[in-house]
């Protein structure tokens, strides 16, 4: 089975609120070793976590390896005070401030750094990216930051202009990616920015009545044609669920993101092959 380049461990794809009941005063470690035993049921031998403002993936970490999962995790993401993240990590008020987060990440023993460039999918409104996104010198400042620390950057973005500027400055992975356009992907494909488009927290809404049937249809209608497009492009592509969020559960996520990606671009070694390669980009980056 392919690795998991997406998921959040503190979170458990039912209620997020009820999720962070059971870990804000400690973690919660029976939680956590349930759920690597789901993954390892299912032959997932690496998860790249996203992080969390709970400590969870810090101590998930200390345990992997007796599941047999590398584990690899940025311990908390980094938001711009009053911009969308605090529910995964800490925020900052100028770049002095984010400088600091990205050392403590380092010191505490952070495998790399997970940063917030834009808001959410609004799954009501077709197209519409909530929140205001970072300007594009706050984004190539936050890379290079990363980068001359010694760390990957991964990036939480959506939304055409916004994930072009944090591929062309150099962000490792772009996670979620929704709407983006040719242009963005020509940026992709030359940069070799790994795609993890997490395109299940929209399929598994069909049906759930959260939101609307039609709009979240339409959101993942436009995913999957983004997908073909980026495949035929050379875009490095790699699975991973968001597992943890909402109808996202840990162990299966990743299986749902893989029959996805056969369902949108036919199964076989051809697509195996090259999910594959996008996976190892991550897991040398990472």
């Amino acid at each position: 089975m392919f690795g998991e380049c997406h998921a959040h461990l503190f979170m458990n794809g039912v209620n997020y609120q009820e999720a962070v009941r059971l870990h804000e005063s400690q973690v919660c470690r029976e939680t956590v070793r349930a759920y690597f035993q789901e993954y390892q049921k299912r032959g997932v031998s690496y998860i790249r976590d996203g992080g969390d403002r709970f400590g969870v993936s810090a101590w998930a970490r200390s345990v992997a390896e007796e599941y047999g999962i590398t584990y690899r995790t940025p311990l908390f993401a980094i938001h711009r005070d009053h911009r969308y993240g605090s529910i995964v990590g800490k925020g900052f008020a100028n770049m002095k401030e984010y400088h600091a987060l990205v050392k403590e990440v380092r010191r505490e023993g952070g495998h790399f750094i997970k940063v917030m460039f834009s808001g959410i999918m609004d799954f009501d409104r077709p197209g519409v990216v909530t929140g205001t996104p970072l300007e594009p010198e706050e984004i190539r400042e936050m890379i290079r930051i990363a980068h001359e620390e010694g760390l990957a950057l991964m990036a939480h973005v959506n939304g055409k202009e916004t994930v072009k500027y944090a591929a062309a400055y150099g962000a490792d992975s772009v996670e979620h990616g929704a709407y983006i356009d040719r242009e963005c992907m020509e940026v992709m494909a030359e940069m070799q920015t790994v795609w993890v488009p997490t395109v299940v927290t929209v399929k598994n809404l069909m049906g759930s009545g959260r939101f609307s049937e039609t709009a979240v249809r339409e959101i993942y209608e436009r995913d999957a044609a983004n997908i073909r497009m980026a495949y035929q492009m050379g875009v490095p592509l790699a699975l991973g669920s968001d597992a943890g969020a909402y109808r996202v559960r840990h162990g299966e996520g990743i299986v749902e993101e893989y029959r996805a990606f056969q369902e949108i671009l036919g199964a076989g070694e051809a697509l195996d092959g090259y999910l594959a390669k996008g996976e190892a980009r991550i897991r040398e980056k990472f």
